[in-house]
């Protein structure tokens, strides 16, 4: 049985620029009992393989978390496919906002303690006892309520490029970084304010709306389906968008346009910008914000000394990465003392 990836990306980039058809980028997550992880990862893996499903997709006791493309043609399989799975019958489904063939060029089904790294070892702490759901037009109402403190859930690379006006936007590198923060910079308003949390998706919010009930806190709400799902909302019901730049994503096309406002910066000259590129300096691969002009002038790089490495052939930049260990933290390294005008 293929239980694992035998194309490479630019293979598949190939196959599907040949193919010629749409695909939909979608996302979804279930906190759930799940008996045997593994066990659901392969089967995973052998359906969707089969349905041409690309993507990043965790699997844990706790549930599954799932970023993923899937042809047009194949949705409604991959949709029956999954309502026969008795704990994701009628999922809701967070189909982009833009839409990029290319989004996912892989199938990674991977194995993880937690579906949301968290940090927390408290076994007392029920992840279903969450927060109350509340839609795009509830949440308008909510944010201007002068007794509601609107969080935001998400990291500060997030955050940066796109957010609710008036959200406390935490500057912080993980999610597990956010949870002790504001509990203890909102300790004092766990009974007389209403704590409104926001994210990506929802898969987040739904984990810290549990923890911070079970941290004390009475009125906990959560914007269900997140960002992508209150995009949705606003634009079918012709709602008032009081979301401001763009909501980052974690595939390919680092970004999707909610509203034309840019409130980001380039990280190299400072003029307004809100695009995310990674550092063409494979031993690099910085996340960073850079304009066409800054792109143009630093063939792609962050600095000055990653444009000289990446300028040498390609084997010997090969040469010079072996035997180093590539980071994962290359979110974090957004804060690079290279960058000048980083946040």
């Amino acid at each position: 049985m293929q239980l694992y990836n035998t194309l490479s990306a630019k293979e598949r980039a190939a196959l599907i620029e040949e193919a010629g058809k749409d695909r939909l980028t979608i996302s979804f997550y279930k906190y759930a009992h799940i008996g045997n992880p593994q066990l659901f990862r392969d089967y995973l893996f052998l359906s969707w393989n089969n349905m041409e499903v690309l993507g990043r997709i965790y699997v844990a006791h706790e549930g599954i978390n799932a970023q993923l493309s899937v042809p047009a043609e194949n949705f409604n399989n991959f949709k029956e496919h999954l309502d026969s799975i008795p704990f994701l019958e009628n999922v809701r489904l967070n189909i982009a906002i833009e839409q990029d063939n290319k989004s996912f060029l892989k199938l990674k089904v991977k194995v993880r303690k937690k579906i949301v790294a968290d940090g927390l070892n408290d076994k007392t702490f029920d992840v279903t006892n969450k927060g109350v759901h509340v839609g795009a037009e509830r949440f308008n109402e909510l944010i201007e309520d002068e007794n509601t403190v609107l969080v935001d859930m998400r990291n500060h690379y997030e955050s940066e490029i796109g957010h609710f006006k008036n959200a406390i936007t935490p500057d912080v590198d993980t999610f597990r970084d956010s949870l002790d923060i504001i509990e203890q910079d909102l300790a004092e308003h766990k009974e007389d304010k209403k704590l409104v949390m926001y994210c990506t998706g929802g898969i987040r919010c739904e984990k810290a709306s549990a923890y911070y009930k079970h941290k004390g806190f009475k009125n906990v709400y959560q914007l269900e389906g997140g960002i992508i799902e209150y995009t949705r909302q606003v634009r079918e019901k012709q709602l008032e968008n009081k979301f401001l730049g763009k909501n980052f994503v974690f595939d390919h096309r680092r970004g999707e346009r909610i509203s034309d406002e840019v409130v980001a910066n380039c990280h190299q000259c400072g003029k307004p910008c809100d695009t995310h590129v990674n550092c063409a300096n494979e031993a690099c691969h910085l996340l960073f914000i850079q304009c066409e002009k800054c792109a143009s002038d630093m063939n792609n790089c962050c600095s000055v000394d990653c444009m000289e490495v990446h300028a040498l052939p390609y084997e010997e930049q090969k040469r010079l990465r072996k035997g180093k260990g590539a980071s994962n933290k290359i979110f974090k390294k957004g804060r690079s003392p290279v960058l000048k005008y980083k946040k």
